[in-house]
């Protein structure tokens, strides 16, 4: 369980982390509408190979 939530806190930092990467890159370049967005994809991309990847350690954990 205690692992769990680590691994829940570290995928909400990252994404976290990764939305505020975007801002820093773009942020002042485009409309606020689509910096905005671009951080919305970003996160939805980062999630998505998050989940992609847990899924992964509990197909192979089951395995053993």
């Amino acid at each position: 369980m205690k692992e769990i939530l680590v691994y829940l806190f570290v995928a909400i930092s990252s994404l976290l982390l990764w939305t505020y990467v975007v801002h820093m890159l773009i942020g002042g370049l485009v409309s606020p509408e689509t910096e905005l967005w671009v951080m919305i994809i970003a996160v939805a991309i980062g999630a998505v190979i998050m989940g992609a990847m847990a899924w992964d350690v509990v197909r192979r954990r089951r395995k053993r």
